[in-house]
């Protein structure tokens, strides 16, 4: 059996420090009318048309920010707004990476029972940078970092891989790219939940679906499989 695994939030701890960082930014910003919750969503609407064009990481969402800023700050944009803002991204590559409780010993079980193939999104050279400093590239046959994670690239790393839908896992903790996607695509799902996914990635996810399993804990995978 094959399963697939995501990494961000999954394997290791990641959108917290975005959050960090717009929460500085909000601050930064400082405007008079509008609420956190409302810059938020003003950030949302760059960021659902900049992710389709630019892909995810650290880059795009500090370029995000810098549009963000651009257009809603209140004093205009100076020099140092803009190496401010720069910064907060520099900041997401240098944050040192922290594996989630039970990962590590998870995963080593796993691999000698399973072909593991470690399955992420976002920038090439962010990711790999991740995964090449987390030290788990060892339990994992098989790593692809893609552009974007819906039915069709699973579609087709199945038919890559040469793996039956009956065959073929995807664990992860985002509903809408590890979840939906997976099982649209004819996969089955295991969903790990996590406070810290990025809300972009929320959505509900199928009650009763015969191919989804909902766990507690990343460490409940060695009961399942």
């Amino acid at each position: 059996m094959e399963l697939w695994i995501d990494a961000d939030d999954t394997l290791w701890e990641n959108n917290v420090f975005f959050e960090r960082a717009f929460a500085e930014f909000a601050d930064y910003l400082a405007h008079s009318c509008y609420s956190r919750e409302e810059v938020r969503a003003l950030l949302d609407e760059i960021e659902h048309v900049n992710n389709r064009i630019h892909g995810y990481g650290s880059a795009n969402f500090t370029r995000n920010l810098e549009q963000c800023f651009e257009r809603h700050s209140e004093r205009g944009v100076s020099a140092e707004d803009r190496r401010h803002i720069r910064q907060l991204g520099e900041e997401l590559l240098q944050h040192p990476l922290h594996l989630i409780e039970g990962v590590e010993e998870t995963l080593a079980y796993l691999s000698l029972r399973h072909e593991l193939l470690l399955c992420t999104k976002g920038n090439h050279a962010e990711q790999q940078s991740k995964i090449d400093r987390s030290g788990l590239v060892r339990h994992f046959r098989h790593v692809r970092i893609v552009r974007e994670k819906d039915a069709g690239t699973y579609r087709g790393l199945a038919a890559e891989r040469g793996v039956t839908d009956g065959a073929c896992w995807m664990i992860g903790n985002s509903p809408k790219s590890d979840i939906n996607a997976a099982l649209e695509a004819g996969l089955g799902a295991v969903y790990v939940p996590h406070r810290h996914t990025w809300h972009l990635e929320h959505e509900p996810v199928p009650e009763g679906h015969p191919r989804l399993v909902v766990l507690e804990r990343f460490s409940e995978l060695q009961r399942l499989f």
